[in-house]
């Protein structure tokens, strides 16, 4: 089949599904924002948006009205592409920036998959899951204004995707049944367990390994809506407690998710300065956004790795430490919950609660050996449900193409 991806950021979420594509025989293209002509060895077509929004336009339709712009500079991509001779057989695309919003008009003939990354709700979800950041009296309604363009493409998609069952779930009934549920995949066969992975932490070059007592903590950007600021809180007990604990934070200092922080210079500085005076500095190690095999090692020799998250979209960094082995203390929110049990294949804490989490972390530290279970619990767990080449892969090609995946 002629197969066509859509992602302004390609390849984004198909990093891995894309080339399994050509591997597996079919034509594959993409269209996206980015200038290469070629990524990942799939031909790609960049598409640039005319213009930003208007200036005077009403503030809750500046998303709305970037992702017209962007639609419509997709589907004209789309169109030169389809006089070129490559006519897609099925087209498969992030929903949420736009980009699919015309593409049924363009390509009736194609089968259509829009990825359904997340519904947003003002209440009972992220905008107000945390009293300490208060949702915007209006959260409610500019929320309600931001779903419109990801409801048109999905209304015209013939089916909609979402990686896990309570992301599907945040969507209206009568679109929940247009949705499948998928995760994009976690290569379980390389992200194993090494009991000789070492790493190098701070400018003295100290060696960390496997037995030592390592805290991990990943976020794309450390931030509150990934529990930033409940894992600094917790840690003058976890430090105080264990003496011999280190603690590695990846992640940089820009805002992923929510709005920046009132006071300027960062959500690391702000939530440093709350507590270092608590805290061994030298013991806490910020080591930034690192290549892929530093953070695959450092989660190697973690002996606890601590997820927390408001009710948003889950981390692949989540399941990735569970593949890797990791002993995962989690937020006992729903994104985490759908994945972790309490005492069978991790633990759960509360994300309001730092001392809480501080107590957990410790008795993992204390007692390693009795928390051994879950560590091979947690690998056997993602490789079962979330294994990208046996579960993953042909359930997203059965989705994409309406076929069953070649043998």
């Amino acid at each position: 089949m002629k197969i066509l991806f859509i992602h302004q950021n390609f390849p984004g979420q198909y990093r891995a599904l894309a080339p399994s594509m050509v591997k597996l025989g079919h034509e594959v293209m993409a269209i996206s924002s980015r200038k290469e002509t070629s990524i990942q060895g799939i031909p790609n077509i960049c598409y640039e948006s005319p213009r930003s929004s208007s200036k005077n336009i009403h503030p809750w339709l500046q998303s709305t009205e970037a992702a017209i712009i962007r639609g419509q500079a997709v589907a004209r991509s789309l169109e030169l592409l389809m006089k070129n001779g490559f006519v897609p057989d099925a087209i498969v695309g992030h929903a949420g920036w736009g980009e699919m919003q015309f593409v049924r008009q363009v390509a009736p003939q194609a089968r259509i998959t829009s990825f359904c990354e997340y519904f947003y709700h003002g209440q009972g979800s992220d905008v107000d899951f945390d009293p300490e950041f208060p949702a915007a009296p209006d959260a409610m309604l500019r929320c309600h204004a931001r779903n419109l363009h990801l409801t048109s493409a999905l209304v015209d998609s013939d089916v909609g995707l979402s990686p896990t069952e309570w992301q599907a779930s945040q969507f209206p009934d009568f679109l929940r049944q247009r949705i499948e549920v998928c995760h994009d995949g976690i290569e379980t066969d390389r992200l194993t367990p090494h009991k000789e992975a070492w790493i190098k932490l701070g400018r003295d070059n100290i060696k960390a390994q496997l037995g030592d007592e390592i805290i991990t903590f990943i976020n794309r950007n450390l931030e509150p809506m990934r529990g930033y600021h409940s894992f600094m809180r917790a840690l003058p007990h976890i430090l105080a407690e264990r003496p011999k604990a280190r603690v590695i934070l990846l992640g940089g200092n820009e805002v992923s998710y929510g709005p920046a922080p009132a006071t300027g210079g960062g959500y690391k500085a702000q939530f440093l300065r709350e507590v270092q005076d608590k805290i061994d500095l030298s013991r806490v190690h910020f080591v930034g956004q690192v290549p892929y095999g530093t953070m695959v090692n450092m989660l190697r020799i973690s002996a606890v790795h601590v997820y927390l998250t408001v009710p948003f979209v889950l981390s692949w960094s989540m399941l990735e430490a569970m593949s890797l082995g990791c002993c995962v203390v989690g937020s006992a929110t729903p994104p985490v919950q759908e994945v972790i049990t309490h005492g069978q294949n991790g633990l759960l804490v509360d994300f309001f609660e730092p001392k809480a989490i501080a107590q957990q972390v410790c008795e993992v530290l204390a007692r390693p050996k009795d928390h051994q279970e879950l560590r091979r619990a947690a690998r056997a767990h993602v490789v079962q449900h979330y294994d990208y080449q046996r579960v993953c892969l042909p359930r997203h090609h059965r989705i994409i193409t309406g076929q069953s995946m070649p043998a």
